[in-house]
């Protein structure tokens, strides 16, 4: 009875071992052209104000999430994301112009 156990057993604990590898996740879609072509050139942004040190933190975390919705192949997030970029990188290059202000004397 115990050999009978023994083999019911290892047999079950063989095909739970081969259904856990047999997981796929699904695909993710494919990025628009349009949002591939936004990606590109957000990520180029932020690299020129990076060197220019004008990057504002919120274009540098709207990359982040432009990428991660990229992976998942959510173009509309991508190309929201990627505008927002544009915008701060602008403002940030823009405000490199801005005179320098003192305090006191």
């Amino acid at each position: 009875m115990s050999k009978l156990l023994l083999a019911l057993t290892s047999a079950a604990l063989l095909s739970l071992a081969g259904c856990a590898g047999t997981e796929t996740k699904p695909a993710a879609k494919p990025l628009s052209a349009e949002a591939q072509s936004a990606l590109t050139a957000a990520q180029a942004a932020v690299k020129d104000a990076k060197a220019k040190n004008a990057l504002w933190t919120t274009a540098e975390a709207a990359l982040k999430a432009a990428e991660e919705a990229a992976k998942k192949g959510d173009s509309d997030t991508v190309i929201k994301q990627s505008k927002l970029i544009g915008d701060h990188t602008q403002k940030g290059l823009a405000q490199l112009n801005y005179p320098v202000l003192k305090v006191g004397d």
